[in-house]
């Protein structure tokens, strides 16, 4: 039951990611990780989701590695290497 709960803020993330022009699986934190070299205010708005997430050291890039290791997937959906 604690699994649904913890997965709709991601998928609200995801949506407005989208919404902005984002991939569809990828979250704010994510995109804001990758494009942080693309401008001040990429490099801003990570600064500022690695400040409101202050208890995950380096929050985006963490979440960017999730994204490319597929770890925000059960493991059974998960590509086996």
């Amino acid at each position: 039951m604690s699994r649904r709960f913890e997965q709709i803020p991601i998928a609200f993330d995801q949506l407005v990611n989208t919404l902005f022009g984002g991939w569809a699986d990828e979250t704010i934190s994510s995109a804001a990780w990758r494009k942080r070299n693309e401008g001040n205010g990429w490099r801003f708005l990570r600064c500022l989701i690695d400040c409101l997430f202050f208890w995950q050291p380096d929050h985006c890039k963490t979440a960017f590695e999730s994204e490319l290791y597929r770890k925000q997937l059960p493991e059974e959906l998960r590509k086996k290497i």
